[in-house]
C-alpha cells in the first residue's frame, strides 16, 4: 500500500500489467531513533573529558565525536586505516538506511550497557530509563 502522495501518484501511472520490482524494508521506528539519541544527549551531559591542554589549544565537547565513540565501544565499528599507515576505529552509520529496527534494537542495549559501566555508574537502569525519557519530551 502505498504510504506518501508521492507513491500514490507514482503507482497511479502504473499501466495494468505492467511488471515492477523493488527492494522493500520494514520502516524503522522514529520514535525509538529519537530514544537513542536522548539516550545519547543524556550520557554526553554527565560525562566530563578530562583537562588538558594540547599545543592546538584545550578541546571542547563536542556531541558528534561522543556519539562515534559511544557507538565504537558498544561494539559498531570498523578499523580504517589512515593516510600515515596508522589505523583508528570508525564509527558505523546508524543511519535508517545502514541499520534495521532489531540491530537498531540491539546497539540500544549495548549503548545502555556502555554509558551505565563508563559514564552513569551511580544510576540504575531504571533510573538512567526515566531520565531517557525525559530529555525525549523536550525534543
Amino acid at each position: 500500500i502505498p504510504d506518501t502522495p508521492e507513491s500514490i501518484e507514482w503507482f497511479e501511472k502504473l499501466k495494468p500489467g505492467q511488471g515492477v520490482s523493488g527492494e522493500f524494508k520494514k520502516v524503522r521506528n522514529y520514535h525509538f531513533h529519537k530514544k537513542m539519541f536522548a539516550l545519547l544527549n543524556l550520557g554526553f551531559e554527565y560525562w566530563e573529558p578530562a583537562e588538558i591542554d594540547t599545543k592546538w589549544g584545550k578541546p571542547e565537547k563536542n556531541f558528534d565525536v561522543f556519539r562515534k565513540n559511544v557507538t565504537i565501544l558498544a561494539g559498531y565499528g570498523e578499523p580504517v586505516f589512515n593516510i600515515d599507515g596508522t589505523f583508528k576505529m570508525e564509527a558505523k552509520s546508524i543511519s535508517f538506511a545502514s541499520m534495521d529496527e532489531e540491530e537498531f534494537q540491539e546497539l540500544y542495549q549495548k549503548v545502555l550497557t556502555v554509558l551505565m559501566n563508563k559514564i552513569l555508574t551511580n544510576m540504575s537502569e531504571d533510573e538512567i530509563k526515566d531520565l531517557t525519557e525525559k530529555f525525549l519530551s523536550f525534543a
